[in-house]
């Protein structure tokens, strides 16, 4: 009786066991249909590019690849940077990958060399601040791959079909400066986050000083930066240990070049509950705007440039260079001061800004007539 009971056990362990594999067989199956109907949906339209109309014929003779590598990362900022040149790009048809170094220099470089090796038509390169970057952009012309940098060492402007852009720093610091000083009455001790190392940072302190220069009523008390993947972790921490040491009354307002900056010290200065200090930014994202948006948030404006706009105006001047057409050695994006007043209401995303902001997320600048047909043709419109 034993050995039959002990024979019975076995066979509906093997039945059980046979089952669960059949089951995850099956999992695996629909997990793999699933894969492939990512790949499917994501293949491009079967467009013949001969019927579309004054199109250049390097564009219309291949199929145009494109790759975008940041060096800077870990931000919702540089998410939507790298969203907005690869939707510009398979809008027109393109093969775009995107790649962030999250920082690291190595990695950086290193993606720059294999985009060197997969002979790719234009590379898009953001936040290549040294001189190593300019070497691997010159290497990059010698084998005839079309270049468009953004936020970089501006030597790259020298080299022979590059084109260097940056959001216009020197007005994003003054419209955040002008509006700090104009609610302080010219008067207050500040805190300052700032980064060496990064030319829009050289830029916006450049400012930064002039502005200390004329208005001798604001003082710099304190001041913190680091670029890293954690850099709103770090600055919190930073801000934390600021507040700690000046009571109520000693800091008046924070001076945020980056909105990484501007993301930490308003968690900190919110968990302290200092009410009394307000935050003066730069950049935006959906974050940055959930915050600003918060009751009782110290972050009170910020001024940008929608990062989408700047990843899609890179991804026309490459399409431009690839083309064969002109392009300009520097171009500079417009940006527009956000003030918390103006994001009461309903909650307000990057999409939803424009219906607040007039042109805001909007831009027609290097859009060719036949990037239009493009685009027309690989919709099915």
């Amino acid at each position: 009786m034993l050995l039959i009971f002990l024979k019975g056990v076995q066979e509906m362990k093997f039945k059980r066991i046979a089952k669960f594999v059949i089951m995850m067989l099956a999992v695996l199956l629909v997990l793999a249909g699933c894969s492939n109907g990512g790949d499917s949906a994501q293949s491009k339209p079967n467009v013949d590019k001969s019927k579309i109309e004054n199109l250049p014929q390097p564009i219309a003779e291949k199929d145009v690849k494109v790759m975008v590598i940041r060096k800077i990362g870990g931000d919702d900022h540089t998410a939507q940077y790298l969203a907005g040149a690869k939707q510009e790009g398979e809008a027109m048809g393109f093969t775009v990958d995107t790649y962030s170094a999250n920082g690291d220099t190595a990695k950086f470089h290193d993606a720059i060399a294999q985009a060197m090796e997969k002979n790719y038509d234009g590379v898009i390169i953001s936040h290549g601040d040294d001189a190593a970057t300019v070497d691997n952009v010159k290497k990059l012309r010698e084998k005839g791959i079309q270049v468009v940098t953004f936020d970089s060492n501006p030597d790259l402007a020298s080299i022979d079909g590059v084109t260097l852009t940056s959001q216009d720093d020197e007005q994003l610091a003054k419209l955040a400066l002008e509006s700090m000083n104009k609610q302080l009455n010219g008067s207050g001790n500040i805190v300052y986050l700032w980064v060496d190392g990064f030319p829009p940072m050289v830029s916006r302190n450049n400012v930064y000083q002039q502005f200390l220069k004329d208005n001798p009523g604001m003082k710099e008390i304190e001041r913190f930066g680091v670029a890293s993947s954690d850099t709103s972790v770090q600055t919190q921490n930073a801000v934390s240990a600021m507040l700690t040491k000046h009571g109520k009354g000693e800091i008046d307002a924070i001076f945020a070049t980056w909105d990484a900056f501007a993301i930490g010290a308003a968690r900190a200065v919110k968990e302290a509950g200092r009410d009394e200090i307000k935050i003066y930014g730069i950049d935006v994202s959906n974050a940055d705007l959930q915050l600003m948006q918060e009751k009782n948030s110290p972050w009170v404006t910020t001024a940008a440039v929608d990062p989408k706009v700047i990843g899609a105006v890179n991804m026309r001047l490459a399409a431009k260079k690839i083309a064969g057409e002109e392009t300009p050695q520097t171009f500079n994006l417009k940006p527009t001061l956000i003030a918390q007043e103006q994001l009461s209401g309903e909650k307000v995303n990057m999409e939803s800004l424009g219906e607040i902001i007039a042109g805001w997320g909007v831009s027609d600048d290097f859009e060719e007539d036949w990037m239009k047909a493009l685009k027309n043709a690989y919709s099915g419109q």
